[in-house]
């Protein structure tokens, strides 16, 4: 299992689809929002909860399509569909790698980017728990298209057609959530319903990943 997370985890690095694309594409967000909607503090301090979570939902969908075509290209996948270890587990490491490597960067550096949407201070320790809580439902739910779009070729748009409304409610409480909390709210409600999510998600996606795999490898 470590050897399988150590090698996923690699793959991450050298493909381009490491936390570098994701951090790149979360900065981009947090600079070009205030260029377009503009310099106002307040504006900004009322939509940064949304656009932090948007801005971190899509950095994670970036490296989405790779997470098994490495694995189809060379081969291997079917190698580990046969391996003693169970499938399910080899989508719930992959699952974890790719939550490493993009969901934790994506929460470490929140803070940091919330500064330029002009973040209210309260609101900071909640953006933090909610990104910790929601992004590795994200990962686990991308795991799932990607299952899904095993071996389609350009499967990129359409993985992200069927992963993007599956997001929704991470992203709606995991807002909110950071909404209440920068309006010195009690915003623990929206974050247990999204903590449920996600161990709802990790108890069932990978059994249906595996299932989806499974399928599109007959």
């Amino acid at each position: 299992m470590l050897a399988l997370l150590t090698r996923d985890l690699r793959l991450a690095f050298r493909a381009g689809g490491g936390f570098g694309l994701g951090l790149a594409f979360f900065l981009l967000v947090a600079v070009l929002v205030p260029l377009g909607v503009g310099p106002e503090g307040a504006v900004l301090a009322r939509i940064a909860p949304g656009i932090l979570w948007v801005g971190a939902l899509l950095a994670c969908l970036l490296s989405l399509d790779r997470l098994f075509a490495l694995d189809v290209e060379d081969g291997s996948l079917d190698l580990l569909a046969t391996a003693p270890m169970p499938l399910e587990v080899v989508v719930a490491l992959k699952a974890l790698a790719h939550w490493l490597v993009t969901g934790l960067p994506l929460t470490l550096a929140a803070p940091v980017l919330g500064l330029l949407l002009f973040l209210p201070e309260a609101g900071y320790p909640w953006l933090v728990a909610a990104l910790a809580l929601g992004t590795p439902a994200l990962s686990v739910i991308g795991a799932f298209g990607a299952a899904l779009t095993v071996g389609v070729k350009r499967g990129g748009l359409l993985l992200s057609l069927l992963v993007l409304p599956l997001y929704v409610p991470t992203l709606i409480f995991g807002a909110e959530a950071v909404k209440r909390g920068a309006a010195a709210l009690d915003g623990t409600t929206p974050l247990v319903l999204m903590a449920g999510i996600t161990l709802g998600a990790v108890a069932l996606l990978p059994f249906a990943a595996a299932a989806a795999i499974r399928i599109n490898l007959r």
